[in-house]
């Protein structure tokens, strides 16, 4: 969060800030002043205090909820299966509104071993697009990395992450 507000400081609100990794409830209040959309919301719990956060800011927080869709216990995310129930939940929240879905898939490795996570998600981002759950709009569909950005936009993902492709290995 620290080099993310670094990173604020100069570049400021001349692009838009997505929050992609693992949000932690204690940093929900730093993270909605930076952050124009977080991606990855996995609970009922992170989701309340985002929007409590946001209420008393004046915000409305786009969100998109992470699925855990290779079912990893070491990846944080909502099972699939678990997913209608989480935004059900949540799209009555006032201060937030969910715009869609994120996966991770495997980070390294053939490329192709992603795309049946990409599949799955997809799956439940066509089905809840469907679903005209109110405050609920399945616009982004956010999929694959630098290794599988091209998998994931094959089976539908309109946002992707090429850090490493862009900025090089950490």
């Amino acid at each position: 969060m620290q080099e993310a507000e670094r990173i604020y400081q100069v570049i400021g609100d001349s692009v838009k800030w997505h929050m992609i990794g693992h949000l932690q409830r204690n940093k929900v209040k730093r993270a909605i002043k930076f952050f124009d959309m977080i991606e990855t919301i996995d609970s009922v719990r992170l989701a309340e205090s985002v929007d409590s956060h946001c209420a008393a800011a004046g915000k409305i927080m786009p969100v998109l909820i992470e699925i855990n869709s290779g079912k990893e216990s070491n990846k944080t995310g909502v099972l699939p299966e678990d997913v209608d129930e989480l935004i059900r939940e949540i799209s009555e929240l006032p201060d937030l509104r969910v715009q869609g879905l994120m996966t991770m898939g495997p980070r390294f490795g053939d490329p192709e071993d992603a795309r049946h996570y990409f599949k799955a998600t997809k799956t439940a981002f066509d089905r809840l697009s469907k679903a005209r759950i109110p405050n609920v709009e399945m616009r982004y569909l956010s999929m694959g990395m630098s290794n599988s950005y091209q998998i994931a936009i094959e089976e539908g993902a309109n946002i992707v992450r090429i850090g490493t492709k862009l900025f090089g290995e950490r």
